[in-house]
Formats: C-alpha cells, sequence, structure tokens
C-alpha cells in the first residue's frame, strides 16, 4: 500500500511534478522488529514554482513530501566547500553559540575538530543566504496557506548545516524523536503553523540511517504532539516509522507538527558521513534572534544530547 491508501507497483515515472516510485525500508533495516521483511514506497516531486493539488493533498495527509534534484551537484560541491571555511572560521576563533544557539563541535574521521552543527550559517555566507531567495522555496507557502508565511532566515536556528558522522569523539551521530512545535512551547508561544524544509548534501538510503518520520502525526492533537515520545531521549525505532531515501541535492519538507528523528548509521568512519541543511518557513510573530539571544531549553537538549 502507498502512502495514499492505495497499492502501488514497482513502476518508473518521469519527475516532473508527478508520482516517481521510490523505495525506502521502516527502522532502517527492512524488517519489522527484525523479523518480517518488507519495503515501503512513496511518491517523489519535482519542485517548481507552484505547487499541484496532488503535491498538496499528499503532504496534508501525510506531513511531509521528498522532491528531487532541487539544486545541481555543482551547487552541493560548492556550498560544502564554503562550509568548510566558515568551519573553520569558527574553529579559530571559539565561536561558542551564534545567536544564542550552541554550536555543536566534534571530531572527523582524520581526528579533526570539525563543526557539527551550524546555526543561522546563511548569516555567515552571501551564497548560503542567497540559496534561501530561491523563489521555488515560496511556493512552499501554499502547503500552509497564511498571508504572513515566511523564511526564518533570522528567526528559530536560521539555516541550519547538520553534519552527521559517526567516530570514537562523535558528538552528532543521531538526533532523538521530535517535535518541530516545541521551540513554540519554550519561547511561551501559541503553537504556529510551521514548516521544516531540508536540503540534502549527500546521498543518504535509509540502511545508513538519517530521516525517520511517522506519516500522520502532525494532524493527531496536542496530545499526541507533546507526549507521544519523549522528546530528543528517546531514539527506538517506531512501527510506522518510514525512512527516506535522499541523492545529494534533494529537498524534503515535514510539517512542524510531525514526529520525526535522526537515525544514526550502522556504519563508522566515512561511509557515516551525512550532511543536510534545515530552514524553517514560519508564520505568526515575528520573533528573529541576535547576538544577545540566550540559549532556550530545546537548544540545550540538542547540545547535550545524540552523540
Amino acid at each position: 500500500m502507498d502512502l495514499n491508501g492505495t497499492a502501488i507497483k514497482n513502476h518508473s515515472g518521469e519527475v516532473n511534478g508527478k508520482n516517481h516510485s521510490h523505495k525506502g525500508h521502516h527502522n532502517g533495516s527492512g524488517h519489522i522488529n527484525g523479523k518480517d521483511k518488507f519495503q515501503n514506497e512513496y511518491p517523489v516531486f519535482q519542485l517548481q514554482e507552484r505547487l499541484t493539488e496532488e503535491q498538496k493533498k499528499f503532504f496534508d495527509k501525510n506531513g511531509f513530501i521528498h522532491f528531487k534534484n532541487f539544486i545541481s551537484k555543482e551547487k552541493v560541491n560548492d556550498l560544502l566547500l564554503e562550509a568548510e571555511a566558515i568551519q573553520n572560521d569558527w574553529i579559530s576563533k571559539d565561536y561558542k553559540t551564534i545567536n544564542g544557539v550552541p554550536i555543536k563541535y566534534g571530531t572527523d574521521v582524520d581526528g579533526k575538530k570539525i563543526v557539527q552543527r551550524f546555526a543561522f550559517i546563511n548569516q555567515h555566507s552571501e551564497k548560503f543566504a542567497s540559496l534561501l531567495k530561491e523563489s521555488r522555496l515560496k511556493g512552499l507557502f501554499e502547503l500552509i496557506g497564511t498571508a504572513d508565511c515566511r523564511i526564518g532566515e533570522t528567526e528559530k536556528d536560521g539555516l541550519v548545516f547538520n553534519h552527521y558522522i559517526n567516530t570514537d569523539e562523535s558528538n552528532y551521530s543521531q538526533l532523538g524523536w521530535h517535535t518541530d512545535a516545541l521551540r513554540d512551547i519554550f519561547q511561551g508561544q501559541k503553537i504556529m503553523p510551521m514548516l521544516n524544509v531540508g536540503i540534502h548534501l549527500d546521498n543518504s538510503t535509509t540502511d545508513n540511517g538519517g530521516l525517520r518520520i511517522i506519516p500522520g502525526t502532525h494532524n493527531k492533537g496536542i496530545g499526541t504532539m507533546l507526549f507521544k515520545k519523549v522528546y530528543f531521549i528517546s531514539h527506538k525505532p517506531d512501527k510506522k516509522e518510514i525512512g527516506l531515501n535522499v541523492e545529494a541535492g534533494d529537498l524534503t519538507v515535514h510539517d512542524g507538527r510531525l514526529w520525526h528523528r535522526v537515525a544514526r548509521s550502522p556504519f563508522t568512519g566515512e561511509k557515516s558521513r551525512r550532511r543536510v541543511m534545515y530552514v524553517p518557513i514560519v508564520t505568526g510573530k515575528f520573533t528573529p534572534r541576535d547576538e544577545n539571544s540566550k540559549p532556550l531549553l530545546y537548544q540545550r537538549l540538542i547540545s547535550i544530547t545524540n552523540k
């Protein structure tokens, strides 16, 4: 069965805004609780200036959507080089926080110190800042549909660059179950509609860890959103979770109320490397962060958990 509730057979299709066959595994192992083998398929799309009705219906039902080839492989390589330059600058200056958000440092496979979680990287590079001006991103506003939608360039954590890798001294190889709506709660605000937009910079199959989501949990009410899992602490696979197979340059979107996690790669060293950026699309009161901002509780939790 597909995520629209109808049977999908193995097929190929053009990636032109319509469905394109794509495979993933529950729990990243291809097994339910280590027993019965199975696969999951979900449609992937191509992002244009406007969303199709099919794309909007899929997102409304499942709380996520996957677009192929949002940026080119050449653009991906350019951004990776730019991030490395910013990393070297932050390490040399021994930055602890950016706009009150703790920086997460770790160690690469060669023993070199690296930044494993950048916040507001768009404020430190014109290349990253210009990426957020891409006109197709505004087309995603339709998934919320209110007049106050905006890209959170100066809000939440801005454009976040995550660098997951398994080494003996890595500090960021996974991220526990959570919803993004928790941020509003810790800011003392009403939970507002938001989207988290991921731009993937490495090829990553479900067998190598990566994003896990529980489709449909974005519309189950406040109780499910607050208490379904132990925020950031719980990493246990869920029998209803699915994993996303992504390639460098792909874009994914999930509703801020959707339960999701990042699974640790079963591999160590170079094979475990996964880099992905996230930027929020937000609504409601404008709440920018600056150099005088203090860390929020959820930001402290991220900084001390998920090794």
